[in-house]
């Protein structure tokens, strides 16, 4: 009897457990039937969400770059299409058998590949290699890696490389303007990226565009006033007589007096913005408007045309530099040689530095540095290029006796290319004075400076300057008359003037008979026994001039006579 009861008993227990079972499994049942009805009626649209917030990005639409063109729309600038290739750590598969073509293609040895993957695993964003060409990117994306992405972008190509290097300027890698034109008008090229919605894999890789939210506007273009014609014949005269004189470096600009625009402006030493692998610092400089230098006698015209304003002087006047030096109390004024009694133009013909110390002792003691304010010197011009340098025109009081000697013929004041060329722009004009502008039709209205004539009057005179008594006979123009000033002033150094460097100087204006250009050539340093402005600076002004009235269809106006002979009859 109990061993039935034990039995019983046994059964009882097994079968309560059963029940006990079943009651948790059917619990458990209900539990998930409740959670999915819970999740597909209550929390579907949630947990939608999250999956689209898992698989759907917005992505951004790069913006294509405006062009930066010369005035006859040769491209300076230009945007191509390009690829960068980038990593997510956290779907990248680090066992994939195309590793080691990854890393053969990036040329990235396969252990430090993985090693700048593995460093921090926590990121979800490594550029593997910036803008490579499309095909590239699409061979990286053939092999099918987890986690390696490509995205679509620009890279700035500049077609004319180096010869408009120190104007153009640079982007970085992202696209933004560094120097130059690319940093000026950086707001207006580089133009308002697109936004999108794409669908990615589990992996990161896009599958799917599902809608634009936002297109791309591309960038404005910027039109410049430089003939690349022109840019391209100045360069090449510029560095060839960099190279010839070993010089430090040199500038030349060359101005359109009509409307003040740049036509050129070149430097050397110069680089090539489509490989800045191996680029210095110093060869980045827009020299033209960087670097300042004392103009020496090339602002001689200058006192001439002041002293012509006050109305005591006439070009025929007489003024006595006997006997090639002057003493200004504590300073010695010298003449090249005793040049004896000059008129106005034979001071320009022989650049006297007597003559125009006289002149400028005579006059008002701020009627010279207000005609040279008023001619832009002293202050940044109207093209509003970044590192532009205003130059220095020192206030000059009346009891300064010496400071406004030397400022007479070029000394106690600095200016860059770009300013000496603007202020000979007036010579040009008759006396109107034209802001300088590097952007294409947006010349500004001149400004009369000097009496009408004056200007005329001194232009006449520049001209001798190239003849056979002037200074500068090695800077005539074949078929054409031209005007123009020498200029040879001793360097600055840390200790003062440096005796034995120079920088060589010539500015003209071009043809004489109808002006169209005004041209600046400065050479920095030269080496070798010729220094002066009117042996190395004057040659480059003759073939700058003679080439670029040639590229611009500007007629002759000094023909060579032709002579008849009549057969007698």
């Amino acid at each position: 009897m109990s061993s039935q009861n034990d039995t019983l008993n046994t059964q009882a227990a097994r079968s309560w457990r059963l029940w006990l079972v079943f009651a948790i499994l059917g619990a458990v049942v209900l539990a998930i039937t409740a959670k999915l009805m819970s999740l597909y009626m209550v929390d579907q649209e949630f947990l939608q969400n999250q999956g689209d917030a898992r698989t759907i990005r917005t992505m951004e639409i790069p913006a294509h770059r405006g062009l930066i063109t010369d005035r006859n729309g040769e491209p300076l600038a230009v945007s191509a299409p390009v690829a960068s290739i980038w990593v997510d750590p956290k779907f990248f598969d680090r066992q994939h058998p195309q590793i080691r073509s990854l890393s053969h293609l990036l040329e990235i040895p396969r252990d430090e590949l993985l090693g700048r993957i593995n460093a921090n695993p926590e990121r979800r964003f490594m550029y593997l290699r910036r803008q490579v060409t499309p095909e590239f990117a699409e061979t990286v994306q053939s092999l099918g890696i987890p986690g390696v992405n490509i995205d679509r972008e620009y890279r700035r190509f500049y077609p004319a490389g180096e010869v408009t290097a120190h104007i153009v300027g640079f982007t970085n890698v992202d696209g933004a303007g560094q120097e130059g034109i690319e940093l000026a008008y950086e707001q207006a090229l580089q133009g308002e990226q697109g936004r999108k919605l794409v669908m990615r894999d589990r992996v990161g890789r896009t599958i799917r565009h599902i809608q634009s939210l936002q297109d791309a506007r591309p960038g404005q273009d910027v039109q410049l006033s430089i003939d690349l014609r022109v840019q391209y014949m100045a360069y090449r005269e510029l560095k060839a007589v960099v190279e010839a004189h070993q010089a430090d470096s040199g500038s030349v600009v060359i101005l359109d007096v009509q409307t003040g625009e740049v036509l050129a402006m070149v430097n050397q030493p110069s680089y090539n913005p489509n490989d800045r692998s191996r680029l210095q610092s110093a060869a980045m400089r827009n020299r033209a408007v960087t670097d300042l230098f004392e103009p020496g006698s090339t602002v001689k015209p200058m006192t001439i045309a002041a002293a012509l304003m006050t109305g005591r002087y006439r070009p025929d006047t007489v003024v006595k530099t006997s006997p090639g030096t002057m003493r200004v109390r504590n300073a010695t004024v010298k003449d090249f040689r005793n040049y004896g009694d000059l008129d106005l133009t034979g001071i320009i013909t022989k650049s006297s530095n007597v003559g125009p110390v006289r002149l400028a002792l005579d006059m008002e003691h701020d009627r010279l540095p207000k005609l040279m304010q008023s001619a832009g010197l002293g202050q940044v011009s109207a093209i509003n290029f970044p590192g532009e340098r205003s130059g220095q025109l020192p206030f000059v009081a009346e009891r300064q006796v010496v400071e406004r000697a030397t400022m007479a013929y070029g000394y106690g004041l600095s200016v860059t290319p770009l300013q000496l060329a603007q202020a000979y722009i007036p010579f040009a004009t008759d006396g109107l004075f034209r802001p300088v502008s590097l952007i294409k039709d947006q010349a500004q209205p001149a400004q009369r400076i000097m009496p009408v004539g004056t200007g005329d009057q001194v232009l006449k005179m520049m001209e001798t300057v190239i003849g056979p008594e002037g200074t500068a006979r090695r800077a005539a123009v074949p078929g054409y008359r031209v005007a123009g000033k020498t200029g040879t002033v001793h360097r600055v150094g840390a200790g003062g003037y440096n005796r034995n460097e120079y920088i060589a100087v010539f500015a003209g204006v071009a043809p004489v008979s109808d002006p169209r250009l005004a041209i600046v050539v400065m050479v920095d340093n030269p080496k070798g026994r010729e220094y002066y402005g009117g042996e190395v600076a004057a040659p480059v002004f003759a073939r700058v001039a003679g080439g670029a009235m040639r590229l611009l269809n500007i007629d002759p106006d000094k023909l060579p006579e032709v002579r008849t002979q009549v057969a007698n009859r």
